[in-house]
């Protein structure tokens, strides 16, 4: 997996969580905790879950203090069970404490969204479907929302508006001198314009998909169609291009989804209302 804690822009990230969280005066700290006091902590889970975010939580205990020693003893990607130990932390005990809520919150957003992930990915085991990701991602954290659905089994969609062309509704709505049932005619203007940029389209019904059909897109997006009609739209296609299953998709119809054989299935849920997960950190050593 990407080293996404030697990102410029994660790195900036992190800094401004910190300071936002005033890092810099921690004055419960600074009452209270001898300054010179060494102290080794646990960072452990409180129930099953898929990790990522450790590398993240490693950085942030790294800017508050590069003294610290960090250990990572449970990499992103595991599957793990309640109370076992993802890191350990020895140096300084207020370096931990100022850094400590900052590297959870990392951590366990990140931690979340990759245990949600599996879970859906589970759901449809037995099928050769994909589990995607959206940009419904939490402004500022796109590249750590899906850098932990990749941690989590999951597949990423396009990074942003610039390395794919997704021809919604609305963009034909708007297409100035075009016609916004020639979805094939829609295609061939975005080629002409980015040529080489893979193209998706968007639809609703058969008429639709055959029009898009006719454009040779690499994807079609099926967005919010029953399974039934999902399985015939495969018959349809016919492996000509890859379908996409969207909208409405819940852990209940998900494996009905996936069984009606298009390629993939995209989750806004997956990272625009995921529950993190529980994590804590706790002194053990030092006291």
């Amino acid at each position: 997996m990407m080293a996404i804690e030697k990102e410029e822009s994660v790195k900036q990230l992190i800094a401004t969580a910190l300071k936002e969280d005033g890092a810099d005066c921690d004055v419960t700290t600074l009452s209270l905790v001898d300054p010179e006091a060494i102290v080794t902590a646990h960072i452990l889970t409180r129930h099953s879950c898929r990790t990522a975010g450790v590398t993240i939580g490693e950085e942030v205990f790294r800017q508050v203090d590069p003294t610290l020693k960090v250990e990572i003893l449970i990499q992103d990607g595991s599957d793990i069970e309640a109370n076992d130990v993802l890191m350990t932390i020895t140096g300084k005990a207020a370096s931990i404490l100022i850094a400590e809520r900052t590297a959870l919150n990392f951590m366990q957003r990140m931690t979340g969204v990759a245990t949600a992930t599996r879970t859906f990915l589970k759901a449809v085991e037995g099928t050769n479907c994909k589990i995607l990701d959206t940009r419904k991602t939490v402004p500022g954290f796109r590249l750590i929302d899906k850098y932990s659905v990749a941690a989590g089994g999951g597949t990423n969609h396009r990074m942003g508006l610039n390395d794919m062309v997704l021809i919604k509704d609305n963009h034909r709505k708007l297409w100035k001198g075009g016609d916004p049932n020639r979805l094939d005619q829609a295609v061939a203007a975005a080629r002409a314009k980015f040529p080489g940029v893979p193209v998706e389209v968007e639809v609703e019904s058969f008429e639709e998909l055959a029009s898009a059909l006719a454009g040779n897109p690499e994807w079609i997006m099926l967005d919010n169609m029953s399974p039934a009609k999902m399985k015939e739209a495969v018959a349809i296609v016919n492996g000509r291009c890859k379908l996409e299953a969207s909208g409405g998709i819940s852990m209940e119809t998900i494996h009905a989804v996936a069984e009606t054989g298009v390629n993939a299935i995209s989750l806004g849920c997956l990272t625009h209302s995921v529950k993190a997960a529980d994590l804590s950190l706790e002194i053990v050593e030092g006291l």
